[in-house]
């Protein structure tokens, strides 16, 4: 039988095995946790989204009606969006942004084919000898806004694919959250391929339905459509 320090250490080491990421970086500093970022449903239990078809995939705020204060951020900076401790699982990353169409993203919901993706950091491969996860154990994920993304206020949501268990379907797990910005000084570029979230997958795509371990993938596909760089 299982000591008490034992299941203890276990449950611990579950736990932090996986996380949120609960505030941005703006101007090289970081926003205090869920106040630029909408609460997740997971901001206790950190349990991962599963079910790519689910309204959770979106923000993952059902059970929270997460809101959140919007911050500026000067097109062509820097935005960073950070983990509550390091990204543990093996997997990649997806970035996408959705503008709000009446200028206040408080009320927004993201609904519809209004996502585009503005950054990733995929897996790297050589020939099925090795497969690398370069966001495995970052604490933070920084990218450049595009200097022509169009002036008005966006949803930024972050995307955490952890493939430690994609080998059978629904096993990929989702990291997700949802932040608010108010582009500032931006261009007359034109975001896309636009997506809808849900939709943008089925589950089934070979970046997601994969096995890790073997026979080690001598190649990989970055799920969704094209970064958008303007």
């Amino acid at each position: 039988m299982l000591s008490f320090a034992a299941i203890a250490l276990a449950l611990f080491s579950r736990a932090q095995a996986h996380y949120t990421f609960p505030s941005l970086i703006v101007n090289g500093v970081t926003t205090p946790a869920w106040t630029n970022v909408r609460q997740t449903n997971n901001y206790n239990s950190q349990a991962p989204v599963l079910d790519v078809t689910s309204a959770d995939f979106r923000c993952y705020d059902s059970a929270t009606a997460g809101t959140a204060s919007t911050i500026a951020v000067a097109a062509g900076s820097t935005l960073g969006i950070v983990c509550d401790q390091t990204i543990y699982h093996p997997g990649v990353i997806n970035v996408y942004m959705a503008k709000a169409p009446t200028g206040n993203v408080s009320t927004f919901t993201g609904d519809g084919a209004v996502w585009f993706k503005v950054y990733q950091i995929t897996a790297q491969t050589n020939g099925g000898s090795s497969i690398t996860f370069p966001a495995q154990n970052l604490p933070s994920v920084s990218f450049t806004l595009p200097k022509s993304l169009p002036t008005g206020q966006y949803l930024v949501r972050m995307e955490a694919l952890a493939l430690h268990a994609a080998a059978t379907f629904q096993g990929a797990q989702w990291y997700i959250s949802c932040g608010q910005i108010s582009v500032t000084g931006g261009g007359s570029g034109t975001p896309g391929p636009l997506v809808s979230i849900p939709g943008v997958y089925t589950g089934n795509e070979p970046g997601i339905l994969l096995n890790i371990y073997y026979p080690i993938p001598a190649t990989y596909t970055q799920p969704g459509p094209a970064v958008w760089s303007g």
